[in-house]
């Protein structure tokens, strides 16, 4: 399961969405997680999957890729459909079996809520996978820089983000490595229910915390030798600016937003 999360790894292209600005990324996958909360009837959750997966075409990102992606969240898709289908009340009831009741209103949010879950994912990952770490700490501290008039650390807190994403598939890596030595000691992972497992994890944390503090150690000394200093006066390789491409990306957002807007009123 570890080697199926695909959060914070990032897959160099040259494609349209390759090419936008991390601001526009940004910027865009809010508006795309506000259009999912917007999303009422089928058709227009129909159109931001039709709309998510042509972003998913125009960036080459595998299919397989997603899916790989969404196999960690599944057990949460499944555990909050079933939360919602036997725990949301309604008055027309579809099954009344002893303690079980699902009604049209319990099964309607189930599968709303799971619709949700996975379209948020599949965004966040076009995000992740089609832009470098620093892009993202340029593009966040960016669009944060107008609240540093007022004393915010916009740099220092972009910065800490794109630190937790670059870092999320090595401390990934490393606990796949200390399960494999401790499976090799003779420690059992894969038997026993979910609790007896969920105790034979208890062993990783501890060797887990000692890495991520070792890294960080290493990190802050290394970024010490190179003479690293808040966002004050720093100047970037690569300036970024706003592009045809960029205009066009906010355009049919609009018009995506306007759309699903349209279909909740007219369905």
């Amino acid at each position: 399961m570890l080697k199926n999360i695909t959060l914070g790894q990032y897959f160099p292209g040259e494609t349209f969405i390759h090419r936008l600005d991390s601001r526009t990324k940004l910027l865009s996958t809010i508006v795309l997680i506000v259009a999912v909360f917007l999303c009422k009837g089928a058709l227009s959750y129909a159109l931001m999957f039709a709309f998510t997966f042509a972003c998913i075409r125009v960036s080459n990102v595998s299919l397989k890729l997603i899916w790989k992606g969404m196999k960690p969240i599944l057990f949460i898709v499944v555990f909050t459909f079933i939360l919602n289908i036997f725990f949301t009340p309604g008055e027309k009831m579809l099954l009344e079996w002893k303690f079980i009741h699902i009604s049209t209103n319990g099964l309607a949010t189930a599968v709303r809520m799971a619709l949700r879950l996975v379209l948020l994912v599949i965004c966040t990952q076009i995000l992740t996978l089609t832009t470098s770490p620093i892009s993202l700490t340029d593009g966040m501290e960016r669009l944060l820089s107008p609240l540093a008039r007022i004393g915010f650390p916009a740099h220092e807190l972009a910065m800490m983000m794109s630190i937790a994403l670059r870092f999320i598939p090595t401390l990934l890596e490393e606990t796949d490595k200390i399960m494999k030595a401790q499976k090799s000691r003779g420690a059992d992972f894969e038997t026993g229910n979910l609790m007896q497992r969920a105790k034979a994890m208890l062993p990783l944390l501890v060797p887990l915390f000692l890495s991520a503090f070792r890294r960080a150690d290493e990190l802050a000394l290394a970024m010490e030798a190179r003479c690293y200093r808040s966002g004050n006066g720093r100047t970037r390789m690569k300036e970024m600016r706003f592009e045809q491409g960029d205009l066009l990306a906010g355009s049919s957002l609009v018009l995506l937003i306007s759309a699903v807007l349209m279909l909740n009123k007219l369905f």
